[in-house]
């Protein structure tokens, strides 16, 4: 089973849409990022290329989270028209970032779950919970695999972009890996914030994961499998201990990223589970801005502590977007 990972794809709204809705709330620090720097970094002919060749690629593509910029219907609408053409090829599954809910009244209006939640149709609906992005967790059991898609995203004030699990989704997260047709599988973990963040426990706050140890906790038992996830904007990839094994982390770029460093441009990851569900290959492939064709790249296996520190010096224009 090929599986491709993209995220981050932060899909604008076109040119004088929705501006008035803008101007009184948290969008407007989002606003200001865009017309300082965004503009310039997110290119949409990447973002399709990007698309195309994954869903060519894989059996399944994965998206982790902020699939939008601002949360703006029309964003969700070119989103969702975006993700349609994906899924004539293969298939889909959308997990929430925070860009996604991006304010409370997103919630209110169930935007999430109207555009996407034809990719988060779960196979054991049972034990999905009604949250502010919709039914999760959502577990799909496909051949070797068992993906389990989480919501980490939460409205949150400006300049806030941390994410939370919360105790009943993890409760039926242990629940769902406790299930025979689950333990069976190797199961692939979609979240948009990463469960590793070796940094003060403040910046967790500001704009980690901030139940990550939990999280950690509830997989402990697990002896191997994928933890997918975006919010960095930067590859990279790491391995998280168990009691029985060892998960492999990986995130994934911004798959529309305009970047000299090939860690940062535009792309997608490529994994394969060969018939028994074990991992055979973690692979990065980039874009080529000139040929708009892609290069294979390995994903270096880093030091948590390492990428956040060369998160912070080699992509200081991509850090954690509120």
């Amino acid at each position: 089973m090929r599986i491709a990972h993209v995220s981050d794809l932060h899909v604008l709204s076109p040119p004088g849409a929705e501006w008035r809705r803008m101007l009184l709330n948290k969008r407007v620090t989002g606003l200001a990022t865009l017309l300082f720097r965004r503009a310039r970094m997110y290119r949409a002919e990447y973002l399709a290329a990007v698309l195309d060749a994954a869903a060519r690629r894989a059996d399944h593509v994965v998206v982790t989270g902020d699939v939008t910029n601002l949360s703006l219907e029309s964003e969700y609408g070119e989103a969702r028209r975006l993700l349609d053409e994906v899924a004539r090829v293969t298939e889909v599954t959308v997990v929430p970032g925070n860009h996604d809910i991006y304010l409370r009244e997103i919630v209110r209006e169930r935007r999430f779950p109207h555009h996407f939640g034809r990719f988060v149709e779960s196979d054991l609906p049972d034990l999905a919970l009604d949250l502010p992005a919709g039914r999760f967790p959502c577990v799909k059991l496909r051949g070797p695999a068992a993906f389990v898609a989480l919501s980490s995203a939460v409205p949150r004030p400006p300049f806030v972009s941390a994410g939370h699990i919360g105790q009943r989704q993890l409760q039926a997260l242990q629940t769902i890996l406790s299930r025979p047709e689950v333990a069976a599988r190797t199961p692939v973990f979609l979240i948009h914030h990463g469960p590793i963040d070796s940094r003060f426990r403040l910046e967790q706050l500001r704009s980690g994961l901030v139940d990550a140890k939990a999280f950690r906790r509830a997989v402990s038992r697990v002896a191997r499998g994928l933890v997918l996830f975006g919010h960095l904007h930067v590859r990279r990839r790491s391995r998280l201990s168990t009691a029985a094994g060892a998960l492999d982390v990986v995130c994934a770029s911004g798959s529309s990223l305009d970047h000299p460093d090939d860690r940062i441009r535009a792309g997608f990851n490529l994994y394969t589970l060969d018939d028994r569900g074990a991992v055979a290959s973690i692979e990065a492939w980039v874009l080529d801005p000139a040929t708009l064709e892609f290069e294979r790249h390995e994903i270096p296996t880093t030091r948590d502590e390492l990428c956040l520190l060369g998160c912070g010096v080699l992509a200081s224009s991509h850090r954690t977007q509120y």
